[in-house]
């Protein structure tokens, strides 16, 4: 079969001549492959940082005006009183793996101004999805707040999740907000709007 022979003389010829050559493609191949798995590795363990950045300075929908953006860093109160400061806290907090605590935050915003019709309804789902012990995102906050939010949530007023939600607000403020405003990710959207404002 000559064919059978081409192949033999041509692979022994490789592995004479080009046998560096080849090793060295092979080994290009390899640790290309191993540099994108690493990459999928690190995007995975740390999810979203980087897109956070990309979302927010490259969006055509929102321009922030880096007025704005300075004064986050005023206070958490500044933050959170822009829809796009809190996507932003959100963003940041969704890498630190604690997002409850503003996903709770709003919610009790959002429960404050709710009508009286629909109080029950939403006290047992902010209840459920954050308060109880066993809560899927449950925020972290003393068993006699708990405990408290509990019998409040029963009997719904527009204040039952008020102390629930003030231990929260004072913990993202004393823990995650300062560690925001020392972020890579606070520090990089700070740059990039005041680039895209001076242009």
């Amino acid at each position: 079969m000559p064919w059978l022979l081409l192949w033999h003389t041509n692979s022994s010829e490789m592995k004479e001549k080009g046998h560096e050559v080849a090793e060295g493609k092979d080994h290009k191949k390899k640790s290309k492959a191993l540099g994108i798995e690493l990459k999928n590795y690190l995007m995975s363990v740390i999810p979203h940082v980087e897109s956070a950045d990309i979302k927010y300075s490259t969006s055509k929908d929102v321009m922030l005006p880096a007025e704005e953006v300075t004064q986050w860093s005023q206070s958490l109160e500044k933050l959170l009183a822009t829809q796009c400061g809190q996507e932003a806290f959100r963003e940041f907090l969704k890498s630190e793996f604690s997002d409850e605590n503003i996903e709770f935050w709003l919610a009790c915003e959002d429960y404050k101004k709710t009508q009286a019709d629909c109080l029950h309804g939403k006290a047992e789902k902010i209840y459920k999805e954050f308060v109880q012990s066993d809560a899927i995102k449950q925020v972290n906050i003393d068993f006699h707040t708990r405990k408290e939010t509990a019998q409040k949530a029963q009997d719904p007023t527009p204040s039952s999740f008020d102390e629930a939600q003030r231990l929260v607000y004072v913990l993202m403020e004393t823990d995650s907000y300062p560690r925001f405003l020392k972020s890579r990710f606070y520090h990089n959207l700070l740059s990039k709007v005041e680039y895209n404002n001076f242009k």
